[in-house]
């Protein structure tokens, strides 16, 4: 008797340990990814929308002159991309309010082009080599272009794109785990895999007729 009564307590024991497993995996995947899937949801809508939002771009225009001890730093190249000498660069920060840090610039002969696209924005710096002459413009897009470029992770950098891999694999986390939740659970819950093919079956169908 005590042998029959064993393998059914076993096989209790690992449903309830995958169970614990599961839903704690399952937990602290949803809370990783809770703000950044709220901001994925929301900036998907708005980027199918985005030709019914309107947006006003604001543009800045700024000009200023390096001082010639400052030009001389700039040396003798004559194209290529490098970034601006520091001594330079500190100074056009301060002076325009604006970040350099990393940028490279086109060099030639006569002046040193920046572009510096950013998240909901662009911008670019013109130097003139002989003069010193500088011009600036940055555009502004407003708040719903920067987090439709946040979405697209667009001109946001390293540590950003870093922050959109992990949070796709706690994503992955999620769902993997919710899936065999589902499949544990599919016994007690007949609409389980109904459910479940029906979003896939949405998207397949909706795809393959008004997609071409």
């Amino acid at each position: 008797m005590g042998r029959s009564v064993r393998p059914a307590f076993s096989a209790q024991q690992r449903r309830g340990f995958w169970l614990r497993t599961l839903h704690q995996w399952h937990w602290i995947s949803s809370a990783l990814c809770l703000v950044g899937m709220l901001l994925f949801a929301v900036t998907g809508i708005t980027l199918n929308h985005a030709a019914s939002i309107e947006a006003k771009p604001m543009v800045s225009r700024r000009t200023a002159t390096v001082p010639a001890a400052l030009l001389k730093s700039l040396g003798t190249r004559q194209q290529g991309n490098a970034p601006l000498p520091r001594a330079v660069s500190d100074w056009l920060e301060g002076e325009l309010e604006i970040g350099l840090s990393g940028r490279q610039g086109e060099w030639s002969a006569e002046e040193v082009y920046l572009s510096l696209p950013r998240p909901g924005g662009d911008a670019w710096l013109s130097l003139d080599r002989a003069s010193g002459a500088v011009e600036y413009e940055g555009t502004d897009r407003g708040w719903v272009s920067l987090l439709n470029d946040l979405h697209k992770g667009r001109n946001a950098g390293t540590a950003w794109s870093w922050f959109i891999d992990l949070f796709a694999l706690a994503c992955l986390v999620f769902c993997i785990t919710g899936l065999l939740l589902l499949q544990l659970h599919a016994g007690q819950r007949r609409m389980t895999w109904p459910m479940v093919g029906l979003g896939l079956l949405v998207p397949l169908v909706l795809a393959l007729i008004f997609i071409h």
